[in-house]
């Protein structure tokens, strides 16, 4: 028999891999989700086959307790915590917590300590991957955690939401997010990249059409994704009807974890500095609708630029 799985936090990645768990899971039984704001989850358990497919749940409690894995996506450090010290209350023995989250390496640490002082297990898994990625199963999971464990968890991520698996089976928890926010720096330089590219094309007279030419050609995947998000104007004109694809905000939360790393281990990281220089201007001209390809527009209004490049 399948164990009985919960998902709490309905964010915009949380949402995408819930939905994937529901479609793709091979579940035996509905799966339990939880969202802060309810009416969210009881959208979304209505848009993914109502009752027979999806049960809401009216607190953390009332998804743990019901529950043998339970995984969790919240946004940062603080709400992760928070909503492990409240999952934790409750008889947690026995049960397995798998953690999406992008937090500190030292958070998940002590996540991982919270939950088994209480008899519980854990195993990190955060995932690369933007929110359409989320939505359609392609994103790549890390995975960290004794090995029976990650075994478990391993049923619900390469082909239900990830297409592949980094496995650190063996490692502590900690590892697999070192890896994820080391990674996520090669995203923001990525973005700080092509931000100044097509800036550089458009005012050379290159064209911005004729660069994304040679990103698609050249490097395809998410180079030539964040350069469309770019020239169609998306890293603007979603804020007025959808949430940021990768809040500014989040992203700085990413980039600083990564450079207080990196000054620990006596390393400098220039183009992060930089990178979140500039989502610190995105967050000034968008405030929480500002998004990380909010970048370009930063890059844009550096060199004389407006700030939206459809107006």
């Amino acid at each position: 028999m399948a164990p009985q799985l919960a998902y709490i936090g309905m964010g915009n990645m949380g949402g995408g891999m819930a939905k994937n768990i529901v479609e793709k899971g091979n579940l035996d039984k509905p799966l339990i989700i939880y969202n802060r704001t309810l009416s969210v989850a009881e959208e979304k358990a209505k848009a993914w086959g109502g009752d027979s497919k999806v049960v809401v749940a009216k607190s953390v409690d009332d998804a743990v307790a019901k529950a043998d894995i339970i995984f969790t996506c919240l946004s940062n450090d603080k709400a992760i915590t928070a909503t492990i010290e409240d999952a934790v209350k409750g008889n947690v023995k026995g049960k397995l917590f798998v953690d999406n989250s992008t937090v500190a390496p030292e958070t998940t640490e002590k996540l991982a300590k919270t939950v088994e002082a209480r008899g519980g297990e854990f195993v990190a898994s955060p995932v690369f991957g933007a929110p359409a990625m989320a939505a359609s199963g392609q994103l790549v999971c890390v995975l960290a955690g004794p090995k029976h464990l990650v075994d478990k968890v391993k049923p619900y991520t390469k082909g239900v939401i990830a297409r592949e698996n980094i496995d650190f089976s063996g490692e502590a928890p900690g590892k697999a997010l070192l890896l994820k926010l080391i990674g996520n720096t090669f995203v923001l330089q990525m973005v700080e990249m092509l931000g100044e590219g097509h800036t550089a094309a458009e005012k050379t007279g290159l064209g911005t059409e004729n660069l994304h030419k040679f990103i698609t050609t050249m490097f395809g995947g998410p180079f030539a994704a964040y350069s469309t998000r770019m020239m169609n104007g998306d890293y603007y004109t979603r804020d007025s009807y959808e949430q940021p694809a990768f809040s500014a905000a989040n992203a700085r939360k990413d980039a600083g974890h990564a450079l207080s790393l990196a000054k620990d281990a006596g390393v400098k990281m220039r183009a992060v500095e930089l990178c979140d220089q500039h989502l610190a201007d995105v967050e000034k001209e968008k405030g929480d609708k500002g998004d990380i390809a909010g970048i370009y527009g930063v890059v844009r209004m550096e060199s004389g630029l407006p700030y939206e490049n459809q107006k």
